[in-house]
């Protein structure tokens, strides 16, 4: 990533599994066309190659991960199935590269977020550490 951008941003792409009514001809083209645009990103250096995501998995949760259910959000409609990490200056830069996506089309959506500089734990850390030496002081 640049020196100006330490963070760079990460498009999750949550999907209903449209890809399993289109025929094998129409597949292919997709398939192509998605290809082609990632290349294109990566070639730019705008991009990282991401991967697609298994449906199934597991979601541990409760103290100590005490629970875990079965898939990734087994709720929701609309799983992540991948992700492609950019390396862009701006979120504005982020979501135009989303929105060419050729998988939109297809009733994708897209979710563009930020890659944090840091773990908000360790922030939260430094700003008790702060108040307890001004309490002491």
């Amino acid at each position: 990533m640049s020196s100006q951008n330490q963070k760079g941003y990460l498009l999750l792409y949550r999907s209903n599994e449209w890809y399993k009514a289109l025929s094998q001809e129409d597949l292919q083209v997709v398939i192509q066309h998605n290809k082609a645009w990632i290349d294109r990103l990566t070639g730019q250096g705008k991009a990282k190659p991401g991967h697609a995501l298994e449906r199934k998995g597991a979601t541990v949760f409760g103290n100590n991960g005490r629970f875990v259910s079965d898939g990734p959000f087994a709720e929701s409609k609309e799983v992540i199935g991948g992700y492609l990490l950019l390396n862009v200056e701006t979120i504005e830069e982020a979501i135009a590269i989303a929105q060419s996506s050729p998988t939109l089309a297809y009733g994708t959506s897209i979710e563009v977020r930020p890659v944090a500089e840091e773990c908000p734990l360790d922030v939260r850390a430094r700003e008790l550490a702060r108040e307890e030496q001004f309490a002491n002081a």
